[in-house]
C-alpha cells in the first residue's frame, strides 16, 4: 500500500505575502492576550492589495484555489493489503489517531453512557449544554478518553497474537489420543475407528477466559466507540 495525501489549498494573497516578508514586525497582543498581527503589517497588506500588482496577485491566488479546490489524494492498494483488511487499516488508523490526540482542537459532546460513571455529567450540567452550550469540567475530558480507548483498541489490533491474546494462555500442552468408540466410550486401540483428545499426565496449560473476555470487550468497545464518533474526528 502506498498512500500520499496532501494538504489542503492554501490561499496566499497579497495580506499573507506582506505578512511574511515583515517577518521580522513582532505581533501584537490583544486584550486577552492572544497574540495577532501588527497594525504595521496590516497597513502594508492593504497598500499592497490596492496596488494592480497586488489585485492581480489576488486574483491569481484565488484562480489557483479554484483549480486546487480540493486537497490531492493518491492511494495505491496492492494485493496482499486486503488479505487482513482489518489489520491493514488498524496499521493507518493507529498513527492517525494518536496524532490527532496530540494535535486537536477542541472536543465533541460525549454521550454519559460512553464513559465511566465518574466522568458524567450530571442532570444540570446536561440541561445547561442542551440550553446554551455551557461545557462542564469534564467535558474535554471524556473526549480524551474516548481518543484514548480507540487508541488502546487499534494499538492492541497490531500486535503481534504473543503479546496481544497470547497474554492469556500459560502453561505447556500435553494431549493424548484416547481410542473410542462411535458412542465415545473407550476402546481398545485394535477396535477404535475413533480418538479423542484429552489432556496428558504433564499437561500444565491454561486459558484465562475472565481476563479474554473482558480484553476482547474493551477492544470492542473501542471499535465501537470509533465508528460512533467517526464524523467528530475533524475537531
Amino acid at each position: 500500500m502506498k498512500v500520499k495525501i496532501k494538504k489542503y489549498p492554501r490561499f496566499f494573497g497579497p495580506y499573507q505575502l506582506v505578512e511574511k516578508l515583515m517577518f521580522w514586525v513582532p505581533k501584537e497582543k490583544d486584550e486577552y492576550g492572544f497574540p495577532h498581527t501588527s497594525d504595521r503589517v496590516h497597513r502594508a497588506g492593504e497598500w499592497y492589495a490596492d496596488t494592480w500588482l497586488g489585485e492581480a496577485h489576488s486574483w491569481l491566488a484565488n484562480k489557483y484555489v479554484d483549480i486546487v479546490e480540493k486537497r490531492r489524494v493518491c492511494v495505491h492498494i496492492d494485493p496482499w493489503d486486503s488479505w487482513s483488511a482489518d489489520h491493514t487499516l488498524a496499521e493507518v488508523i493507529l498513527p492517525v489517531l494518536v496524532d490527532l490526540k496530540c494535535s486537536k482542537q477542541g472536543a465533541c459532546n460525549v454521550d454519559p453512557e460512553d464513559v465511566p460513571e465518574n466522568m458524567r455529567p450530571g442532570k444540570l450540567e446536561i440541561e445547561q449544554y442542551n440550553k446554551d452550550g455551557t461545557t462542564d469540567a469534564l467535558f474535554f475530558k471524556r473526549w480524551d478518553w474516548v481518543l484514548d480507548e480507540m487508541i488502546w483498541a487499534f494499538s492492541e489490533h497490531v500486535k503481534d497474537w504473543d503479546e496481544s491474546e497470547g497474554q492469556f494462555f500459560s502453561g505447556t500442552h500435553d494431549i493424548v489420543w484416547t481410542p473410542v468408540d462411535e458412542l465415545g466410550n473407550e476402546v481398545a486401540k485394535e477396535d477404535s475407528k475413533y480418538s479423542r483428545m484429552d489432556r496428558g499426565p504433564n499437561d500444565t496449560s491454561d486459558f484465562d477466559s475472565e481476563g479474554y473476555d473482558a480484553y476482547q470487550a474493551r477492544k470492542q468497545n473501542g471499535f465501537r466507540l470509533f465508528g460512533k464518533y467517526y464524523t467528530a474526528l475533524w475537531i
